[in-house]
């Protein structure tokens, strides 16, 4: 079973210059055959049903302010989770896009971590155009966290992981 560990970002930060608001949680595995996109699509892809109830939810109401929709589904090669894929390599995926109250990206990171281990993140970077973005920043940010931590857990327990040291 995988711990999530939550992680220090940097700002600024080179995917998102301007954010001014940020998170990071990782999981460490063993391993070392791992693919970002593969990653990105299996955690992006493996919401629990809650998730998706929340994320209708949050539709519903940025929908009466004119804000983009976002989906937990497996979307084809230049969509993942209903993102943008912005750029990738083999080491990152960057999806996210800009919307009239933040612009946003969440990069998911595979990373060696010594013989035989890899280290999976996902990053959010958010920069907050107004005080509506500052607002829907600080009401979603425990759903946030919560859906990120689950995402990385269900991933890790799925395929039986070991746990990082802190």
């Amino acid at each position: 079973m995988g711990l999530v560990v939550e992680q220090r970002v940097m700002l600024p930060h080179p995917d998102l210059p301007e954010a001014d608001w940020a998170d990071s949680y990782g999981v460490r595995l063993d391993g070392s055959d791992l693919d970002p996109m593969e990653v990105a699509r299996d955690l992006m892809g493996r919401a629990p049903k809650w998730v998706g109830a929340l994320l209708k939810i949050r539709n519903l109401i940025v929908g009466f302010f004119g804000l983009k929709s976002a989906e937990l589904e497996l979307t084809g090669q230049d969509r993942i989770g209903g993102f943008p894929v912005i750029a990738h390599d083999g080491d990152h995926v960057l999806l996210g896009f800009n919307d009239k109250h933040l612009d946003f990206r969440i990069i998911v990171a595979v990373e060696p971590e010594g013989t035989g281990h890899q280290y999976v993140s996902l990053t959010t970077l958010v920069r907050r155009h107004n005080l509506f973005g500052r607002i829907y920043i600080l009401v979603i940010t425990p759903f946030h966290r919560l859906i990120v931590k689950t995402f990385l857990k269900r991933f890790a327990d799925s395929r039986g992981l070991s746990r990082r040291s802190a």
